[in-house]
């Protein structure tokens, strides 16, 4: 029997996705919209699995030199059952939370999004400046354009997926900062 070279980085694959669940999903929105496959990434998923896939297109970090920053791009969810994204962890951010602009009192304010992103199987929802938002706080070190940050996500069943983000600068908009209660203003 003749074994080609691809085989066992096939059969790695293959283990890891036996020994760490399956991928899964995880975001949601009431927004559906086709999503490019350009930039993805996604990470093996730990307990519980699920039969999905969380992938983060076109991701990127606001570059910044300390406090907090975002992250953005568009998340798919490619599995057969709605996921929801509530939080995450990241070895430059001391605290992660899923975050949203709403307009209060005139001002456009940025706060923590209860119960997190939900996308429904085979949908996309976008992360954007002045919207939706990943929210990395109390950051350990500086964020650099062409910086590659990881992120872990953490979905409501307990499960987490890696996505990736690369650094870049970019002004923000106007929007002030409303934290949530467990988020502590200071060191930022």
């Amino acid at each position: 029997m003749k074994i080609s070279a691809r085989r066992p980085a096939l059969a790695g694959f293959t283990l890891a996705l036996v020994v760490s669940g399956g991928l899964l999903t995880g975001c949601s929105s009431s927004e559906t919209t086709p999503a490019s496959t350009a930039g993805s990434s996604a990470g093996a998923t730990s307990a519980p699995a699920a039969a999905a896939a969380l992938t983060l297109t076109d991701g990127w970090v606001k570059a910044v030199d300390s406090g907090m920053t975002g992250m953005f791009g568009t998340l798919k969810n490619t599995g057969t059952t709605p996921v929801t994204v509530v939080g995450g962890s990241s070895d430059i951010a001391g605290m992660i939370e899923t975050h949203e602009v709403v307009m209060v009192d005139g001002e456009m304010k940025m706060q923590p999004k209860a119960g997190g992103f939900e996308i429904p199987a085979g949908g996309t929802h976008t992360l954007a400046p002045g919207k939706d938002h990943i929210m990395l706080m109390k950051l350990t070190k500086a964020v650099k354009a062409g910086d590659e940050v990881k992120v872990m996500l953490k979905l409501a069943d307990g499960s987490t997926v890696e996505v990736t983000g690369l650094g870049k600068p970019f002004s923000a908009g106007n929007e002030s900062y409303k934290p949530s209660a467990s988020a502590s203003m200071s060191g930022m």
